[in-house]
């Protein structure tokens, strides 16, 4: 996840850190769902219900605030190929540990790419982002894009009928949300302040917001081991 968090004066936008730590949250608790059903066939689901609906919540929550942040700052591209590179991390292990469960572009993969991206969107004034950003969105969600022969365009959402990622995040329609987030970032933090006077015990989730990276690339594993214990013992 991106950790920038727009600064000013060395001054936290705390915010921003506790969103993205809700999100962490949020996502963690649909991936121990999601791992209970697939890995140990626990009867509980993951699809078409309240968790269907909190995992996407946590997806859309880390990419618009991506979004803001990437607005705020410089070097996206170092932070960019960051991310890219834990992702591709993911996609290492996740194939050697199950061909199942093979992360091809994930949410990482996608919020890195983004990010390198934005070198260029942010050339691009409000009108131009929401108005692109809008009509990526429209595209992706209304019109069928898996109906292709062959996948080397998976990264922007066209890919075939066997197309498979157990986690995975298009170009469109994602970017088209992560494009409103930055120009939220633009329009609320213009200098780069907190808007909103800190909530009283949001320290912790903050502080997991700061470090959503390395927490959301142990979460997983963590997830796994203590399945596994209790399924063994």
């Amino acid at each position: 996840m991106d950790r920038h968090n727009g600064k000013s004066n060395n001054i936290r936008i705390w915010e921003l850190d506790f969103l993205r730590g809700l999100a962490l949250i949020l996502m963690t608790y649909f991936h121990l769902i999601y791992d209970m059903k697939e890995l140990y066939e626990y009867p509980v689901s993951y699809e078409g219900n309240i968790t269907d609906y909190i995992g996407k919540l946590s997806a859309i929550l880390f990419i618009t605030i991506s979004g803001i942040s990437t607005s705020l700052g410089r070097s996206s591209w170092k932070r960019g190929l960051k991310v890219l590179g834990a992702a591709m991390l993911i996609t290492l292990v996740s194939y050697i540990f199950d061909n199942d469960f093979f992360v091809i572009f994930g949410i990482l993969h996608f919020l890195g790419l983004s990010m390198i991206l934005s070198i260029i969107l942010k050339k691009l004034n409000n009108i131009a982002l929401v108005a692109l950003g809008t009509a990526i969105m429209i595209v992706g969600y209304n019109i069928s894009l898996d109906n292709f022969n062959n996948d080397y365009l998976m990264m922007l959402g066209f890919r075939s009928p066997a197309f498979s990622s157990s986690d995975y995040y298009p170009l469109i329609p994602y970017l088209g949300i992560f494009m409103i987030g930055m120009v939220l970032g633009r329009m609320l933090y213009q200098r780069k302040k907190s808007l909103i006077v800190p909530l009283p015990g949001h320290i912790i989730i903050s502080m997991a917001g700061r470090h959503s990276l390395p927490i959301y690339l142990i979460h997983q594993p963590v997830i796994i081991l203590i399945l596994y214990l209790i399924n063994y013992f």
